[in-house]
């Protein structure tokens, strides 16, 4: 084989490896964008980011926008469900009658959402016409997830009543829980076969599907606030004291850890993992580029307020929301500022893509739109 196919089989094979696992859909389904949460996508970011639209909600939100077939859902404090067009304008609303902080989740021809009454309600996605509610004991304020194995699928989600709940999308129907030691409180995630999820008892537990039986656990020893991302056969994820690791799933066992805090500030966000980067925003006001191999330090960005949003990877760039009101856009390759907008309130949200925009929500609880003019 000559040198020079040499050389261009091995550049296509390494496109193939930095492609691996991302959202090369036009849509936004799931928190973080599909259901391994590691929030890297194929969809191109605007050039020149506009604000098309802003739309008020009529109450605060923590919560963060899901899409899908033009249309743009998220919740709010006063546990309204929105479900909004590409236009701007509202589709429908329902109200849950409690406290809706996690994004919405959507599958077929249903949103779901999880609110503080420890309810997970499904609604027709067209009308927002009620489907079923499932109910735990204790709060949700994790985003659903799902399973597909064979013709097998199953929602998941966390609750503060200590367990890993299953149920069927179509009825809302228990399938199986697992029992842990402290409050799920975020997204579980997952990948093949396997259900990856973190809790207050410091320990991430890998979980068969179909049974919902424990197949390993790893002890980090530290609430794990938010949730783990998966990529490649690893998990990345952040605790409260600010600690950010990387582990082997198949060896159950941790591969690098850092302490990602230039203060002691806690990981309330999920990381963006890809292009052999892995990003991570901290309440210390920065947010971090690491090696995903080794954990070495690639870059940091500092900005005037906590991070405690999740950060998505996009060809080339980084796109994330800071307590500080600004919406950045950075360079995946040295966390140079390419773009920032103040949107005047903070930003605990995440992003969500569709079509060539972006969308967030701020803390005042009104949902922008980007797009190139």
């Amino acid at each position: 084989m000559n040198m020079r196919l040499s050389f261009f089989i091995m550049i296509f094979c390494s496109s193939v490896l930095m492609l691996k696992g991302q959202n090369t859909q036009n849509e936004w389904p799931v928190f973080r964008g599909k259901g391994d949460l590691s929030g890297n996508t194929l969809q191109e970011l605007p050039s020149s980011p506009a604000l098309l639209w802003s739309l008020r909600s009529g109450a605060r939100t923590k919560s963060s926008p899901v899409a899908s077939d033009n249309m743009i859902f998220f919740g709010n404090d006063n546990g309204t469900l929105i479900a909004a067009g590409a236009d701007g304008k509202i589709k429908w609303r329902v109200e849950t009658g409690n406290t809706t902080e996690a994004a919405p989740y959507i599958w077929s021809d249903k949103v779901m959402i999880g609110s503080t009454d420890g309810k997970l309600r499904a609604y027709n996605k067209t009308n927002g016409k009620s489907v079923w509610t499932y109910s735990t004991d204790n709060q949700i304020l994790g985003s659903a997830n799902a399973w597909t194995v064979g013709t097998r699928t199953g929602v998941i989600f966390g609750s503060y009543d200590f367990y890993l709940h299953c149920i069927d999308p179509s009825s809302g129907k228990y399938m199986w829980k697992m029992e842990t030691d402290n409050y799920v409180n975020g997204t579980p995630a997952v990948s093949g076969n396997i259900i990856v999820f973190g809790g207050c008892d410091g320990i991430i537990r890998i979980a068969d599907p179909l049974t919902g039986k424990e197949k390993d656990t790893i002890n980090i020893g530290m609430y794990i606030a938010s949730s783990p991302a998966l990529y490649s056969g690893k998990a990345c994820f952040g605790d409260y004291d600010g600690n950010f690791y990387c582990v082997d799933l198949n060896a159950g066992k941790v591969l690098w850890a850092v302490n990602s805090s230039e203060d002691g500030g806690s990981i309330l966000g999920i990381p963006a993992i890809g292009y052999n980067n892995v990003v991570i925003g901290n309440e210390d006001k920065n947010i971090y580029c690491y090696d995903l191999m080794t954990g070495a330090l690639r870059w940091k960005y500092r900005t005037n307020g906590r991070i405690s949003g999740s950060a998505v990877i996009a060809p080339g760039k980084v796109l994330f929301g800071s307590g500080d009101g600004y919406i950045y856009m950075l360079s995946i390759k040295d966390g140079t500022k390419l773009w920032s907008f103040n949107a005047g309130s903070p930003i605990s949200s995440s992003p969500a893509l569709m079509n060539g925009r972006f969308y967030i929500l701020t803390e005042d609880g009104r949902l922008l739109a980007f797009g190139n003019k």
